[in-house]
C-alpha cells in the first residue's frame, strides 16, 4: 500500500505552473503508476483541500549527450495538474513562490 507521499513526488516550480496557482491549478510531478483517484486522494490528504479535477500527463526524458558517444536520456515522469474547488483554501507551500 503506498502513502500519499509516495504518489506525490514534489511539486513543479516553473513560471507557467505558478501563474496557474491564481486560478487554484497546482502542478506535481507524481507516481507513474498513480491514477486520477490515486492522486486526489493524496492532495487531498496531505494539504486538506478539496479537489474537483486531476489531468495527467506522461513527461518523455529528453535525450541528453554525455561525452562523445554515449548518448544518455533523462528520466521519464508523470506530471498532474490538480484543481482545487472554489471555496477551498490555497496551498500555502506555493504562497511564496509567485
Amino acid at each position: 500500500m503506498k502513502t500519499a507521499y509516495d504518489i506525490i513526488r514534489r511539486p513543479v516550480i516553473t513560471e507557467q505552473s505558478m501563474s496557474e496557482t491564481e486560478s487554484k491549478k497546482y502542478v506535481f510531478e507524481v507516481a507513474k503508476d498513480a491514477t486520477k483517484i490515486d492522486i486526489a486522494r493524496a492532495v487531498e490528504e496531505i494539504f486538506s483541500v478539496k479537489v474537483v479535477k486531476v489531468n495527467t500527463l506522461n513527461v518523455t526524458g529528453k535525450m541528453k549527450r554525455t561525452g562523445r558517444y554515449p548518448a544518455g536520456r533523462r528520466p521519464s515522469w508523470k506530471k498532474a495538474v490538480v484543481t482545487l474547488s472554489e471555496d477551498s483554501k490555497n496551498i500555502e507551500f506555493f504562497e511564496g513562490m509567485a
